[in-house]
């Protein structure tokens, strides 16, 4: 009887082990496979993609080192294979390289809808005494001497370094509007520059500045109480930008002057873009870039902490996890269901 019950007992716990197998690989679906993630040359998309790949390594895959890549390297890997995905795709400002991909690549899900816009802003007191609204303003002599730094006679802008694609978009626009004789865009490193309009602001200076979302200073400078974006006179973007016109004119942008607000730069959503074949080969991946999402708020929020000196991007995705576990569980439940 007490052999009988032995091997009874075994057998059990036999069946446990074997149970447990199938349990495990359901959790960690992508258990054996790797995904290699690429992330952008702007370091401001850094948080969302460590976040991904941590929520990937709770699936099971592995990751290597995250490779940083130029929008056309990434979209030519990302059709080729070579690369798995990246969660930094910017549409419909992206368009032009849809060519580069569509036919082995895809964009799926959304990370932040509508969160990538692009701009110029003023400090809202010197908007509010000076009645500024646009940049067709700065060729009146009161603004220009308000913004006047340097006392070359022109408003001072904070604009992109040569060789940024935000670069291209000012210089157009200083044609397009007239505006060479009133501006002197500043094209030096855009932290230091920027680091120099937020100490300026709180000396009470007025300050005139480019940026895009997500990005610290949007957080550093809130829109709707220290500053305001300002519109163009209308929209004029250079060569083959202007097919995405419509998109240049947003509406509900907290903090502009109007509604909807002629930004005069097209707004985006910000996206992933994976693979094709390796989507059809792990639906759990599908699922998790379909179901998740992360707030732009977040992300500026990030931002800041990373310009101010907080560069542990890895400790500060793991937080922002923790702090939405049962949210990332969520999407996390649903890619293991993806893949039963």
């Amino acid at each position: 009887m007490r052999s009988r019950l032995k091997l009874t007992l075994s057998a059990i716990g036999a069946l446990g082990l074997l149970g447990a197998a199938p349990a495990l690989a359901q959790d960690r679906p992508g258990e054996g496979a790797t995904i290699t993630m690429a992330q952008p040359t702007w370091d401001t998309g850094w948080f969302q993609t460590e976040i991904y790949r941590q929520m990937f390594q709770e699936l099971g895959y592995t990751t290597p080192e995250v490779m940083t890549l130029d929008n056309p390297p990434f979209y030519t890997a990302v059709a080729s294979g070579d690369v798995t995905l990246w969660v930094d795709g910017w549409f419909p400002l992206h368009d032009t390289y849809r060519p580069m991909f569509e036919q082995g690549a895809e964009i799926i899900g959304a990370v932040a809808p509508g969160g990538a816009m692009e701009g110029y802003l003023v400090d809202k007191a010197t908007a509010d005494r000076l009645n500024i609204t646009s940049v067709e303003d700065f060729k009146r002599d009161e603004v220009k001497q308000a913004f006047d730094r340097d006392g070359d006679g022109k408003a001072d802008l904070v604009a992109c370094p040569p060789g940024w694609g935000c670069e291209l978009n000012i210089e157009h626009h200083l044609d397009a509007y007239g505006l060479r004789d009133h501006v002197n865009p500043i094209k030096a490193s855009y932290a230091a520059a920027m680091g120099d309009a937020v100490a300026a602001y709180g000396n009470g200076e007025s300050i005139f500045f480019y940026t895009w979302t997500p990005n610290w200073t949007v957080n550093e400078l809130v829109p709707g109480e220290d500053v305001v974006w300002i519109e163009v006179p209308e929209v004029d973007l250079p060569g083959d930008l202007m097919k995405l016109a419509d998109a240049a004119t947003l509406t509900g942008v907290t903090g502009c002057v109007n509604d909807p607000c002629r930004l005069g730069f097209p707004g985006s959503d910000i996206v992933p873009v994976a693979n094709s074949a390796f989507l059809k080969e792990h639906p759990d991946v599908r699922a998790l870039l379909e179901a998740a999402e992360i707030p732009v708020a977040d992300i500026y929020a990030q931002n800041a902490a990373m310009n101010a000196g907080d560069t542990d991007i890895t400790a500060q995705a793991a937080a922002w996890i923790a702090a939405n576990r049962a949210k990332v569980d969520g999407w996390l439940d649903a890619a293991r269901t993806a893949a039963q």
